[in-house]
């Protein structure tokens, strides 16, 4: 009995042995998977202890503001190491350099639109900061107020001194809130547009600005809960969308050309022209129908200045009346086909609305010179597409009163509420479950990265870029009057995504990252990039899209980075040649998700200088 008793002990302990071995293989497989344990170069373990709720602040970056120089001590001897380029890069634009685009042609300024050098000329080193560049001020004071050393160009205080754009004041440029058609203050002049048009309630929430100068329009919209998408050429106008930026105000180096717009179609509550010398007339209206595409049906158009009331004005704008009364013949004709509705016009401004639907239209579909586009056509296609002069049809609709493609409730409401795009089954394989469950997903991701760095709602971070932003859900938990997102849907991802974004009152815009941003150097505080670089693999060179992210962030601006933990490695393995500092972190639901997040902060340092700690 001994021995049998003996027996089963040795039998059971067997069993135990193997038991715990196969729980430690498996645990140990899964560890490595999941990427954690390579080491703290590779992961920061975020725990859930009790006694820290902050516990999982990254402490060797320093997200504060220093303007100080600074190097790196911990870059890798092995990395390629990325030389500073040389002083007159300051304000490098890659895809807008003044010398390169006055070998195209003029005509529908070609010129003017986006250029990008070949792949051999690409310049390949850090683009440098100003001596003397400092930190933005904060908003609202930033929309007041541009640190001279950031944007050193006097050029606009003298051409547009009596107009009140912007005025030098000692180390400071100071903006008024002048502008070209309203000299007397921005506020005013929205006042007399919000008379009209709906502002204060939240039915109006997105706004596009064509040739938009220094962008006081949208900076003074802001109070108004409206956010404005600015554009305006790099031109004689020297700077004035880098102005734009410093100020705090959403804007993009952009022009009424050859090309369509980067947006989708039923975009934009309002579309506005101050002022901007767009040939509306010219082409057949086809500037008119490509703001028509962009025009959510029921927004309004609003144009201010010539040849508006040409018979009074004419001869204050020193131009013959002939040559305006044409103008403002072919701009009428033009409304008059796309069915828009004159709501106002007094002084120099003139409003028109679009009708929510193509029941009152009927009558134009008998018109020779109405050139539909072809249904069969992606309205939402337009990267480096040619504008065409045809008009955008409406989404069909089964009554008189009902909004083509959907109504959109008031903000903020609509930034949750489920989109029509969502609702009508529009987007392919998502659904209303779906994009809540995205939603979630994202107020989740957020409120880690807060606990990563806490200055993320602390107004520290105004200007902020999702390189990748599906529907927009970052841009949606980090909604805050202190910032706001540009959120950039790559070309190679779903098309209709964008116009999801914009159903949301969220801002953003179509780009290809295998080409560079079309903004100036040093005009985004954070960025955030959201698998971008698993998209991207054997598309373009990782190492390019990391450079443009260097050229367009700021010195002490951060970067998160979010992806799974091999294409993570590579990134870091890049960026510690840039003169970055950069740590990796768990995913916030555990070391063993395979998904990663990297943090990293770009050192201060000018032109002209070594970066050190």
């Amino acid at each position: 009995m001994a021995i049998k008793s003996d027996n089963k002990t040795r039998s059971s302990v067997q069993i135990f042995i193997v038991f715990s071995l196969c729980c430690f293989f498996y645990i140990l497989g899964a560890w490595q998977r999941s990427g954690f344990g390579k080491g703290d170069s590779i992961a920061l373990e975020m725990t859930n202890s009790a006694t820290a709720s902050d516990c999982n602040i990254v402490p060797s970056l320093n997200f504060e503001t220093h303007h100080v120089s600074s190097s790196s001590s911990s870059s890798s001897s092995k990395s390629k190491t990325f030389e500073p380029c040389a002083a007159r890069y300051t304000d490098y634009t890659p895809c807008h350099d003044q010398k390169r685009a006055m070998t195209f042609p003029r005509e529908n300024m070609i010129y003017r639109e986006r250029h990008c050098f070949p792949e051999d000329q690409k310049l390949r080193c850090l683009v440098p900061a100003p001596k003397g560049y400092v930190t933005p001020f904060s908003w609202p004071k930033s929309r007041d107020y541009v640190p001279y050393a950031n944007a050193p160009y006097k050029a606009l205080t003298v051409e547009k001194a009596i107009q009140n754009w912007i005025q030098y004041e000692g180390e400071v440029f100071r903006f008024p809130g002048g502008g070209t058609q309203f000299p007397q203050g921005a506020d005013k002049y929205i006042d007399q547009l919000a008379s009209v048009i709906p502002m204060e309630n939240g039915t109006v929430r997105t706004a596009l600005d064509t040739g938009c100068g220094v962008a006081s329009w949208g900076a003074y919209l802001w109070s108004r809960n409206v956010r404005a998408m600015s554009f305006a050429p790099r031109d004689s106008h020297e700077a004035q969308v880098q102005f734009a930026l410093e100020r705090g105000v959403p804007a993009v180096i952009g022009v009424f050309g050859t090309i369509k717009l980067p947006y989708p179609t039923r975009a934009f509550d309002m579309a506005h022209c101050s002022r901007c010398l767009i040939p509306w007339g010219a082409n057949d209206g086809m500037y008119l129908m490509e703001v028509d595409r962009v025009l959510r049906p029921g927004g309004y158009w609003i144009l201010s200045g010539p040849p508006i009331n040409w018979k009074i004005n004419y001869k204050a704008w020193q131009r013959p009346r002939e040559d305006l009364e044409e103008e403002q013949r072919k701009i009428e004709e033009a409304a008059k086909l796309l069915c828009w509705e004159k709501k106002y016009e007094h002084g120099e401004i003139a409003i028109w609305q679009k009708r929510v639907n193509d029941e009152a239209c009927r009558s134009r579909r008998d018109d020779p010179r109405a050139n539909f586009c072809k249904a069969t056509d992606d309205t939402d296609d337009v990267w480096y597409k040619k504008m065409e002069a045809c008009i955008t049809p409406y989404p069909e609709t089964s009554s008189s009163d009902e909004v083509a493609g959907g109504e959109l409730q008031v903000f903020p409401d609509r930034l949750n509420a489920v989109p029509p795009r969502i609702s009508s089954g529009s987007v392919s394989g998502v659904t209303a479950d779906a994009y809540e469950d995205d939603n979630r997903q994202w107020k989740k991701h957020v409120k880690a990265y807060k606990r990563i760095n806490s200055l993320i709602d602390t107004g520290r971070y105004r200007n902020i870029m999702d390189m990748n932003a599906g529907f927009g859900g970052f841009a949606a938990a980090l909604e805050s009057q202190k910032l706001w997102v540009m959120n950039v849907v790559p070309t190679i991802a779903e098309k209709n995504r964008l116009g999801v974004v914009y159903e949301r009152g969220l801002i953003g815009i179509y780009h290809d990252w295998c080409e560079a941003f079309s903004t100036y150097p040093r005009t985004y505080d954070l960025i955030h990039a959201n698998h971008l670089f698993s998209l991207y693999k054997n598309k373009c060179n990782a190492e390019d899209i990391l450079l443009e992210m260097d050229r367009i962030l700021r010195p002490e601006g951060a970067v998160i980075i979010r992806d799974d933990v091999d294409t993570l490695m590579k990134v870091k393995g890049i960026i510690s040649g840039m003169r970055w500092d950069s740590k990796m972190v768990d995913h916030e639901d555990g070391p063993l998700v395979p998904e990663k997040v990297l943090i990293a902060v770009k050192q201060y340092w000018v032109t002209n200088s070594t970066a050190s700690h």
